[in-house]
């Protein structure tokens, strides 16, 4: 029989949760950490994951204690709406680089697109473009990149659940890409190119899904300046963890770093209280939950 979890807290008690952002193009992941902390008033605001400035979409922020959560948050698959050019790559594999070398388009058809696409969905030993955030030696690849320095990048494993074609435009192709944390979409992209004997970049990019959460319900930047965004129960960003409501004698053994008995299946779980607030991230302990990381009291 499931576990019926407590009821979410309502917006105006949440004092610690998620923000769901929907990013435009031209701003930085930081951009977007910043302005959520003038509009809620809180320092303590952390993000789930960057996206590149010219990509937009689904930003999932931290707010207050719950940047603790961050190894705890349910954040894969990634799902992208990613549209590539064909034609030539760029020095960042996307569009706002420079071009670096050109070749003539492929033949741009279903039955070739199809069984290309298909050849990189599993697990695959991706090398990051060089503007990226990859260390290498201790520095930044990007920085490097920047002082025209190439830098030497080692393959990095990681998985495509799905690549489907969405759309032939011309040059360009409209595809859905479901993947792992960790995948460069526009490393898929000029990889891509390269497999059809061609060249190719990344041209527009959109973050759909992350996890649980869809950018149909994230906020805008205008509407958050307005003061219109909603801070989510912490609970939104843990739906593979057990749930176990605790005693008010709980709470009190949780605030100081005590255990309190496991009545739910699980070798993890959320401690809530009765309104449904997260006060601690437990594991197992034979037959007791002992809390991780505790929010009691914060």
């Amino acid at each position: 029989m499931p576990v019926e979890r407590p009821p979410r807290p309502t917006p105006d008690t949440v004092t610690s949760g998620l923000l769901l952002v929907d990013k435009p193009a031209g701003a930085s992941s930081h951009d977007a950490v910043r302005l959520a902390r003038r509009a809620l008033g809180e320092r303590r605001i952390g993000h789930a994951g960057t996206l590149d400035p010219f990509a937009t979409g689904l930003l999932v922020l931290l707010v207050g204690p719950a940047t603790r959560a961050l190894p705890y948050l349910d954040g894969e698959p990634k799902v992208y709406a990613a549209r590539i050019r064909f034609g030539h790559e760029t020095d960042t594999d996307d569009v706002t680089g420079v071009p670096t070398g050109s070749a003539p388009l492929p033949a741009l058809t279903t039955d070739v697109l199809e069984p290309a696409l298909h050849a990189f969905v599993g697990a695959l030993d991706q090398v990051p473009p060089a503007y990226s955030a990859k260390q290498v030696a201790g520095k930044r690849a990007y920085a490097l990149a920047r002082r025209g320095t190439a830098p030497v990048l080692a393959p990095a494993r990681v998985t495509v659940h799905e690549w489907r074609l969405a759309g032939i435009d011309g040059a360009s192709i409209d595809t859905i890409v479901t993947c792992s944390g960790g995948t460069y979409v526009r490393a898929l992209a000029r990889d891509l190119g390269r497999a059809l004997g061609a060249a190719a970049h990344c041209e527009a990019l959109r973050r759909l899904r992350s996890g649980p959460f869809d950018v149909r319900d994230a906020v805008g930047f205008d509407a958050l300046e307005a003061g219109e965004g909603r801070v989510r129960s912490m609970l939104d960003g843990l739906p593979s963890l057990a749930t176990e409501r605790v005693s008010t004698d709980g709470a009190a053994r949780i605030a100081h770093g005590g255990g309190v008995p496991a009545t739910v299946p699980g070798s993890r779980a959320a401690l809530v209280d009765d309104d449904g607030r997260v006060l601690a991230i437990a594991e197992r302990i034979e037959e007791s939950w002992q809390p991780r990381v505790v929010f009691a009291g914060e």
